[in-house]
């Protein structure tokens, strides 16, 4: 499976993007797919997470602000982010578990300025 995030680039604290990530595959909406992100200097860290028949996820640092989706269609995964902060910038991946193995995207910078 290869993925394709997009959507990144910079803005203004307090504004808003939305990501998207394709995968090159069909991948049923029972598995999980996610978004991590990874500032400088520090480790990848979980953002949202999302698969069928539950509730999404989210890290307590995104919740209210972030909503994740899915259009299983287009086998497409999104991020909209919205009142972004300067500590919310970093590198975004997606990520999805299929057939028992960790499949990444190339990640997209994001970048909140103050």
């Amino acid at each position: 499976v290869q993925l394709q995030a997009s959507g990144g680039g910079l803005v203004q604290a307090g504004g808003s993007l939305r990501l998207s990530c394709a995968a090159s595959r069909t991948i049923h909406s029972s598995v999980v797919m996610g978004w991590y992100r990874q500032a400088p200097g520090k480790q990848r860290e979980f953002v949202a997470s999302i698969r069928s028949g539950r509730d999404p996820n989210y890290a307590d640092s995104v919740q209210d602000r972030f909503t994740i989706s899915r259009d299983n269609a287009k086998s497409t995964l999104y991020l909209q982010m919205n009142s972004l902060k300067p500590d919310d910038s970093g590198v975004y991946y997606c990520k999805v578990n299929y057939q028992s193995r960790d499949y990444w995207g190339q990640g997209t910078q994001v970048t909140v300025s103050s």
